[in-house]
């Protein structure tokens, strides 16, 4: 069980990150929206993963740390050089993630800037003319002047909650339902994508790996591929965070 500190300071934690420097948007749309987005890039979320959305001809965000690429790491291992303008090729979407894998709480604001700037340099090398347009924060919330920093660098940046986006939304702390929190009961996963259909919100589902015997952070094929197909049973138009976001954009206000 969490002490009583650790559970203040995580209160704490996600407090901040929700009513500090919040930038709202509202969510009005005709059709639900779903995005699938992978934090860390693990190799396995491209092969497997990617096999299973590219079935359906879905295309997800993919958040690099690209100081951990070819390397192993606790969401197993993370993918390789020649993987990136593959991966670009075929619709989706490379997001930041900062280049060391940052803590979003403990890493000092400026530091974590640095990290920022960094994994986007890399990226200019590793594939000339790509760029990134969105932003997940690794491993905690943010600290609310990180969270302010990020706002004037991303079109969005995600968080997690464990619910969906809905009304009004904070675009630097976008809403992120994590799979392998309920990678046991897919009734759970089914519930927040009836709940987002109901709404007409936007539900950005997240994990890590993808493997018959996965981490801590990721889930299995079979369990996967049973919440692709329902997501798509929901009617849910499916894109990338950035294209969901631009696609949120385009809705006239009256709607």
């Amino acid at each position: 069980m969490p002490s009583s500190w650790t559970r203040f300071h995580g209160y704490v934690q996600s407090r901040s990150a929700r009513w500090f420097f919040r930038r709202p948007l509202a969510i009005r749309t005709p059709q639900p929206l779903i995005s699938f987005t992978f934090d860390d890039f693990p190799r396995s979320a491209w092969l497997a993963g990617g096999d299973i959305l590219t079935r359906h001809g879905l295309a997800a965000t993919y958040y690099v740390s690209l100081g951990l690429l070819g390397k192993d790491a606790p969401t197993g291992r993370i993918a390789a050089l020649e993987d990136l303008p593959k991966v670009l090729e075929q619709g989706h979407e490379l997001g930041c993630h900062t280049f060391g894998h940052c803590d979003s709480w403990a890493t000092a604001t400026r530091a974590f800037e640095e990290s920022v700037e960094q994994n986007h340099a890399a990226l200019q090398r590793m594939v000339p003319g790509a760029d990134f347009r969105t932003f997940s924060y690794p491993i905690s919330p943010p600290r609310p002047a990180t969270k302010a920093r990020m706002a004037t660098r991303f079109q969005c940046c995600r968080g997690g909650g464990q619910t969906f986006n809905r009304a009004t939304a904070d675009l630097n702390h976008l809403a992120a339902y994590f799979l392998e929190k309920t990678r046991h009961d897919a009734q759970a996963v089914k519930d927040v994508i009836d709940h987002n259909r109901q709404a007409r919100g936007w539900l950005i589902l997240a994990t890590h790996d993808i493997s018959d015997s996965p981490t801590p952070f990721g889930c299995t094929p079979e369990f996967f591929r049973t919440v692709v197909q329902y997501a798509v049973d929901s009617g849910a138009l499916i894109l990338p965070v950035v294209n969901a976001l631009q696609a949120l954009r385009a809705v006239p206000a009256h709607n």
